[in-house]
C-alpha cells in the first residue's frame, strides 16, 4: 500500500488537538466541515483521510491545505474503510505529539460546535468522551424512523451483551487522550467497518478508562450518500453477540476458579 500525506508535519505546542476526518466521495460536503471544524478552537488542527475518492475529494483537500497549514491530508490507495483510516490517523497524531486525537465524520451529520465542550472534558481527566445522542440533551434531527429505530436498536443490543453502561456505543464522534490510546493494544482490533466505534469504546469501559457522554445533536447528512449498509450492519451484530458469549463465558470460568 502506498500513502501520501500533504501539508505540515509538525505542531506548536499551543495546538494540541488532532480531529480525524475520514472521507470517500465527500466533495460536496468537505470545505464546509473543515472551516466549521477549525472555527471552534485554535487549539484544533485537522488530518483528512481520503480513501482514494473518485470525486476529487482528496484533490481538495490538498487545496484546502495548501491555504492552511493547520490541514494536512492523508491520500490512501483505495477504500480501506473507516477503522484502518482512524488507526492510522492516530498513529500519524501520535508521531506528531497531539495531545487529543478526535473522530468526526465527513457528512456534516456531527455538530463542530460540541467540540470545545468535548475537549474541555478531556482537559479535566477523561480518557474517552464520547458525542452521545442519548444522553439528557443529546437528539437527532432528520432521521427517518427507520433509522432512529436502528440506531437505538444498536446500541441497546451491544449494551446489554457487553453489559456495558455507555448510553451511545455505536457514536462516531469521539475523542481520545493520546496518552490512553497508547497504552492499549490497538493492534489487536478487529472491526472494518463502523462496529470499531463500540470496540473501541467497550475495550476503554472494560479496562477501566475514564469514559464521558457530551450530548449532542446528531442531524442527518443533506448532501451525498450514506455509507451505511446491510454488511457494516451484519458485522455488527455478529460481532457484538460473539465479544458478548465470549465476555459472558470468561466470567463464568473466573467465578468457577474462585470457587
Amino acid at each position: 500500500m502506498s500513502n501520501s500525506t500533504t501539508g505540515r508535519h509538525a505542531a506548536p505546542i499551543s495546538r494540541d488537538t488532532l480531529v480525524v476526518i475520514p472521507t470517500y466521495n465527500e466533495r460536496e460536503n468537505l470545505e464546509t466541515i473543515l472551516r466549521r471544524v477549525l472555527a471552534q478552537s485554535e487549539r484544533v488542527d485537522v488530518l483528512v483521510v481520503d480513501d482514494g475518492s473518485p470525486d476529487g475529494t482528496g484533490e481538495l483537500a490538498d487545496e484546502l491545505a495548501a491555504q492552511d497549514d493547520r490541514i494536512t491530508v492523508l491520500h490512501r490507495t483505495g477504500k480501506l474503510g473507516l477503522a484502518s483510516a482512524y488507526l492510522q490517523g492516530f498513529e500519524i497524531g501520535h508521531e506528531r505529539g497531539y495531545a487529543y486525537l478526535f473522530e468526526f465524520d465527513a457528512d456534516g451529520s456531527h455538530p463542530a460546535e460540541r467540540l470545545p465542550a468535548m475537549i474541555e472534558e478531556l482537559d479535566g481527566g477523561a480518557d474517552l468522551v464520547i458525542g452521545s445522542r442519548y444522553v439528557r440533551g443529546g437528539d437527532t434531527e432528520n432521521w427517518p424512523l427507520s433509522r432512529q429505530l436502528l440506531s437505538r436498536g444498536a446500541s441497546i443490543y451491544a449494551g446489554v451483551l457487553l453489559r456495558s453502561k455507555i448510553r451511545d456505543i455505536t457514536a462516531g464522534y469521539r475523542g481520545y487522550r493520546a496518552a490512553a490510546l497508547r497504552e492499549v493494544d490497538l493492534g489487536g482490533v478487529g472491526s472494518a467497518g463502523y462496529c470499531f466505534q463500540i470496540e473501541m469504546a467497550w475495550m476503554f469501559e472494560r479496562l477501566g478508562y475514564r469514559v464521558v457522554e457530551v450530548p449532542i445533536t446528531f442531524r442527518e447528512r443533506e448532501l451525498g450518500a450514506s455509507k451505511m449498509s446491510s454488511s457494516i450492519i451484519f458485522e455488527a451484530m455478529w460481532r457484538v453477540l460473539a465479544w458478548g458469549i465470549g465476555y459472558r463465558a470468561r466470567g463464568v470460568v473466573a467465578l468457577t476458579t474462585r470457587r
